[in-house]
């Protein structure tokens, strides 16, 4: 959707009154709301798998087949649903999202619970792709990364706020009621949605061959299969980072919650040096990344033993996390301009695809030699994100066609 149509739709005097910066500022909290029911769990994750008695590699499969079903749903949805009214596509997204977060804190088994829980990730790109394309045009193409970031503050929030807050709920109260406040979280996006934000209809809608026309671009697939790598660098250690503090830092459940606490906070940092770095010098920040995360990572393998160092390593972690959603994001709308929504489809299914995969390979690592070498997952994927990074680098280079 682009900016001048919500200018032109009988509700501009609304959206004038409103102002894009609120807009932007609900759907933050939306995309919070969002994110938070595929992440907010990851701390909890091993109270899920003894509440249910199931392995954590089960109970990660409330994440990963989430991330699954959003990569295969954000193909088809945001095109399909391309045309509908804005508002009523948000309100449909967050009451799914209301209803299936409380189905599932009362599920009596985790078949139930991890149904209900995965249901809503068919509208999840939905709303995120949404989001991103009404972002970026509401701001010049130079400014469209920062506004952007402005909305990966609300899915850096979930590390910040929902994560640890989730972790904190369940260890002092219990695990429905953890899970209870995540549909909470949703139930209040819905009802900012549906007070503040005015109507936008969709004035002009590309074709389905127009926007399905970008994958016949070499670059658009380069840089679908380098998210696929990187996001899946990040969230393939990152799902099991509560096992590892307990298992190898050997933490207690509060300073678990604390570690998570450094984590989205650093990644909130990481989204606000995102939209500057973008701007200088977009290619050399993504071409970087891969080799700064790995060294991370090493870090993270060297010290896990220790609670300081690794609060230090974990929010340097965060920073880069923080970055690496904003790359990814860029690489995938940049390569197929043409068609922004559905590009930040593409990027959404690029994601959660990562983070499906990854998660898997990580946790046949941890099945095959211990929970301490996951991170050799991670460091896998990122050796393997170079090779279509620099390809679309060379390929694109001598055209001048990814200045920042």
């Amino acid at each position: 959707m682009r900016l001048k149509d919500i200018h032109n739709s009988d509700d501009a005097v609304q959206v004038r009154s409103t102002g894009q910066s609120a807009i932007i500022f609900i759907l933050s909290i939306g995309a919070f709301a969002v994110v938070n029911t595929q992440l907010g769990i990851i701390g909890i994750l091993p109270m899920i798998a003894q509440y249910y008695q199931v392995s954590i590699s089960t109970a990660v499969l409330m994440v990963s087949i989430f991330a699954l079903v959003a990569a295969i749903s954000a193909l088809i949805m945001p095109l399909l649903l391309s045309g509908m009214e804005r508002k009523k596509l948000m309100l449909l997204t967050l009451g799914v999202f209301v209803v299936g977060n409380t189905v599932s804190a009362f599920a009596p088994n985790f078949t139930i619970a991890l149904i209900a829980y995965v249901l809503p990730a068919i509208l999840h790109p939905v709303y995120c792709s949404m989001a991103f394309s009404v972002a970026a045009a509401s701001v010049s193409k130079d400014e469209a990364p920062k506004a952007v970031s402005r909305v990966f503050i609300g899915v850096s929030a979930t590390m910040v706020i929902g994560v640890p807050a989730i972790n904190f709920i369940a260890s002092a109260l219990s695990l429905q009621i953890a899970m209870l406040s995540i549909a909470f979280i949703n139930a209040i996006a819905l009802i900012a949605t549906f007070a503040l934000i005015p109507s936008m209809p969709v004035k002009e809608k590309l074709s389905y061959g127009a926007q399905l026309a970008v994958l016949t671009k070499s670059i658009t697939w380069l840089a679908i299969i380098a998210v696929v790598l990187m996001n899946g660098a990040v969230f393939g250690v990152y799902n099991f980072l509560a096992e590892y503090l307990l298992k190898i830092t050997r933490l207690e459940g509060n300073t678990v919650s604390m570690m998570f606490l450094f984590y989205g906070i650093a990644n909130i940092i990481g989204n606000i040096i995102a939209g500057k770095i973008l701007r200088v010098n977009a290619v050399k920040t993504v071409v970087l990344f891969p080799v700064v995360l790995a060294a991370i990572y090493l870090g993270l393998f060297l010290v896990g033993e220790f609670a300081v160092p690794m609060a230090l390593v974990i929010s340097a972690w965060g920073v880069l996390g923080g970055i690496g959603g904003n790359i990814n994001q860029y690489w995938v709308t940049s390569a197929a301009i043409e068609a922004p929504d559905f590009a930040n489809g593409l990027f959404l299914s690029a994601a959660n695809l990562g983070t499906t995969i990854a998660t898997t390979v990580c946790g046949l690592f941890i099945a095959g030699f211990g929970i301490q070498y996951v991170v050799f997952g991670g460091l896998m994927f990122l050796v393997f994100s170079m090779l279509p990074i620099l390809l679309r680098v060379y390929k694109t280079s001598p055209r001048k066609q990814l200045t920042a």
